[in-house]
């Protein structure tokens, strides 16, 4: 009967080529993640930052010009959307 019992490990066929592509590319994929989560978690150093050219200070009227548009378009008197009683 102990001469029956087969112990010999079971026939495993050779996985494909579609299967060694969908193992590496996990792979990959999950080395992409822990670089995009170290980027997240690594502070960069301000030195780079510094180093920089600073931006152009925007003339006064650029500034005022947006500004104007906004504020003449939500301007409307209270009592003109207010339902009279």
């Amino acid at each position: 009967m102990a001469s029956d019992l087969d112990f010999s490990p079971p026939e495993v066929p050779e996985p494909t080529f579609l299967e060694n592509l969908l193992r590496y590319g996990l792979f990959l994929g999950a080395i992409f993640q822990l670089i995009c989560v170290l980027a997240i978690i690594v502070p960069i150093p301000k030195a780079c930052e510094t180093e920089a050219e600073p931006p152009e200070p925007r003339s006064a009227e650029a500034t005022r010009k947006p500004k104007a548009a906004a504020t003449s378009s939500s301007k409307r008197p209270k009592k003109e959307t207010k339902k009279k009683r």
